[in-house]
């Protein structure tokens, strides 16, 4: 794997007839690849004869990225990449690999997107358009996977629409003599079931999960712990993109471990002297389109603040969602504010922080729907602003609607 600028041969030998990569092999020198680049003259910056062979037969397809906290990007890959790389993963995980050598059936509670995409898809096989609101038939990715959420927003899941989710957790539960399944989710989305299904006293309807993976975005500190209080199974997350796969997983205890076959990472601080690092990914993964040096635009914390990936202790958040204070202290990312929240009081849930740069207000849901203690209040404002210098009021709120994306983003963009 090429790190620092310099590909070994191997993978010299793997691009070269990449025209994106073209003067960087005559230079020697690999500089960062940044979205930006990968967009421009996109596909034929990309195109080879084996790339447009691939198309042609179906062995590679255009895609886009997911677009969360950036705009989303076109790629090409193998069908199925993304899927591929978390079922191997599932696989050979320590703590979970039973559940797949069971044959549990995978169900999906994360973005509405997911879903409509995989109607999409199978309407598009069946040569049909797709319903608004497809069947349980009609939302299987495979054999194995099943996608629940039809509405945008889990705030807003009434009553109905939890039995019918419930309703169809159990039916697939029942595919196995044992009734186990395996629970994949955005953290966020199973928090908002599990808080719904405890007050309408819905637990006898909810077949406990063998085993849970959460791999659609950050997932708070309070969210993973009041997750761990209703589930004994072992809570696995995942770090990857639609474009890379899976990079790292972690242990039942929150440990991260590299999953780096045919990849490597640099972390790279995102301004001089600070401790959060930009990832570095280099991968020849996908054979369509190799990305060597690419700028994944997530962020990095490692156990002593240096540069090596194998310290890896966090991931935390999106380097486009930095807050940049003006009182020389660096940059603050999403798991530092999230850090000071769950240090503080465990009963925050959503939050969203506005701040013009001057002063701040944080909005904030809470698990049982209540404000916080006021102690806990003036402790966390103390903390924003010794840590910022900004000083920063807090609101309570019923409801922070969830983004276009189907995901939370934890900074408004004001």
């Amino acid at each position: 794997m090429p790190m620092h600028g310099q590909p070994d041969a191997k993978t010299r030998e793997r691009i070269r007839d990449i025209p994106i990569y073209r003067d960087s092999l005559e230079r020697g020198h690999f500089p960062i690849l940044e979205k930006t680049e990968i967009a421009r003259g996109f596909p034929e910056n990309w195109m080879t004869p084996r790339l447009a062979e691939a198309l042609e037969a179906g062995e590679a397809e255009f895609v886009l990225s997911t677009g969360t906290n950036h705009a989303r990007m076109q790629l090409i890959r193998p069908p199925y990449f993304l899927l591929k790389s978390y079922y191997r993963l599932w696989s050979e995980h320590p703590d979970i690999a039973h559940t797949w050598r069971e044959q549990c059936k995978r169900v999906s509670l994360t973005t509405v997107l997911a879903t409509e995409h995989i109607a999409r898809v199978n309407a598009k096989k069946h040569g049909t358009q797709p319903d608004a609101r497809p069947a349980l038939a009609d939302r299987w990715l495979d054999e194995r996977t099943v996608y629940l959420n039809l509405d945008l927003d889990p705030a807003l899941w009434d009553r109905p629409t939890v039995e019918r989710m419930l309703e169809e957790i159990s039916l697939v539960a029942a595919s196995l003599p044992s009734g186990n399944y395996h629970l994949d989710c955005s953290s966020y989305h199973l928090a908002h079931l599990v808080r719904k299904v405890d007050e309408w006293g819905l637990w006898s309807r909810f077949p406990a999960p063998a085993s849970i993976i959460h791999a659609y975005e950050f997932t708070p500190a309070n969210v993973r712990r009041f997750l761990g209080r209703f589930f004994d199974c072992a809570i696995i997350d995942l770090f990857g993109s639609t474009e890379l796969g899976y990079l790292y997983y972690s242990d039942r205890n929150g440990n991260y471990h590299p999953f780096l076959e045919e990849m490597g990472v640099e972390l790279v601080p995102v301004a001089p002297g600070s401790t959060i690092h930009s990832i570095i990914v280099s991968s020849v993964r996908n054979p369509y389109m190799p990305l060597i040096r690419y700028r994944s635009g997530d962020c990095a914390r490692t156990r002593d603040g240096s540069a090596d990936p194998a310290r890896i202790t966090q991931f935390c958040g999106r380097e486009k969602e930095l807050l940049w204070p003006d009182n020389g202290l660096g940059p603050v990312s999403q798991g530092d504010l999230d850090g000071w929240i769950s240090a503080t009081s465990p009963d925050i849930f959503t939050y969203r922080l506005h701040t013009d740069g001057k002063s701040a207000v944080l909005r904030y849901t809470s698990f049982d729907g209540f404000a916080i203690e006021q102690s806990d209040i003036e402790t966390l404002r103390a903390k924003f602003r010794n840590e910022t210098g900004i000083p920063c009021q807090l609101e309570h709120a019923a409801h922070i609607p969830i983004g276009t994306s189907g995901k939370y983003a934890w900074i408004a963009n004001e």
